[in-house]
């Protein structure tokens, strides 16, 4: 028996959540509907412009969204991340603490700098729109990569993020192989459009022989594979992955278990922010197929978990309401 569902490796930033319109986009020279990753200065110029109090700050991060997810549905977690002796930092593993996860995360021995921030910009048409300062996440390397907890884990999670830099792109080689070594099964998620589209080669490389799950959204599936329609990339999708999830927003998603494609009937909702979907299906798929239910129900499971998570504000379920999608779809 693994100690752990899941251990993810990613980057670690605090999410800083705020309501906001396309004035303030055209006001302060912000692309709308991207992830742009932006220096400290520009960071900090944006922070004296939003109302910081009405702001909703979390631990967050792909990978650590999902791994926060696994674990409020019932799994158990592991996140490999680096974070900075400030005090976003000790505020991030105290969060973390609180959501369930274990991690690698020393307080007695954390690193001068400035912990990773994104600021979460979230637009009355449920866009939303991030830009992100790194910090000291951008110096993610194999030293942040907790061995002994891929060995004991069922799956290694990797963040697509981790992509842009040569040390993060050596530390998911690297957990890669770890876990294929170590009969540990290996799921990567594309993260973004941008990272497909700037990043594929890296991505080719990391992939090498292919991995045992892959998730991506119809965009990255097909800016990816470079076809144009949705059912040409998932056929060019399986030279790289045995299985895969490709989510299609409020038209649901694909699963392919390895034989078959399996289409996953969307829950009706009304959207007003759709940071976290892609983290929160995920995560919730995850659970499910770790703890011994199909494809089929997980993908059920993830796809009301996420229906759940854009109809409010945040990228984080209340821990009832984890609790009551679970009950509804995978009765105990």
């Amino acid at each position: 028996m693994k100690k752990y569902d899941v251990t993810g490796i990613g980057n670690a930033l605090v999410d800083i959540e705020f309501k906001t319109n396309d004035q303030f986009f055209t006001d302060n020279g912000v692309e709308k509907g991207l992830m742009t990753l932006v220096d400290e200065e520009r960071q900090n110029a944006l922070m004296q412009v939003i109302n910081t109090a009405e702001a909703k700050k979390q631990c967050g991060g792909s990978a650590g969204n999902t791994v926060i997810a696994i674990s409020q549905f019932g799994g158990k977690s592991f996140y490999c991340c680096k974070v900075a002796n400030d005090e976003l930092g000790h505020f991030y593993m105290q969060d973390m603490k609180e959501s369930g996860v274990d991690h690698n995360l020393d307080p007695e021995n954390l690193a001068d700098g400035v912990t990773g921030k994104c600021l979460v910009m979230v637009t009355d048409d449920a866009e939303r729109t991030m830009n992100t300062y790194l910090g000291i996440t951008q110096h993610y390397s194999l030293a942040d990569v907790d061995e002994e907890a891929i060995k004991n884990s069922q799956y290694l999670y990797i963040e697509g993020y981790l992509i842009t830099s040569e040390n993060g792109k050596a530390a998911m080689r690297h957990a890669k192989r770890v876990a294929e070594e170590n009969g540990v099964k290996v799921a990567i998620t594309f993260s973004d459009p941008a990272m497909v589209k700037y990043f594929k080669d890296p991505f080719i490389e990391v992939l090498g022989e292919g991995v045992d799950m892959l998730f991506a959204n119809e965009e990255e599936a097909m800016l990816f594979t470079g076809k144009d329609n949705l059912s040409e990339a998932r056929e060019e999708l399986k030279k790289y992955a045995k299985h895969f999830v490709i989510t299609q927003g409020k038209n649901g998603a694909i699963i392919f278990d390895g034989d078959t494609f399996i289409d996953i009937e969307p829950y009706a909702t009304e959207a007003i922010d759709t940071n976290g979907a892609g983290d929160m299906f995920a995560g919730a798929f995850m659970f499910g197929i770790t703890n011994g239910h199909s494809y089929a129900s997980s993908g059920k499971l993830a796809s009301m978990a996420s229906s759940k998570i854009v109809s409010q504000f945040g990228p984080r379920l209340q821990w009832h309401e984890a609790k009551d999608i679970l009950a509804k779809l995978i009765p105990s």
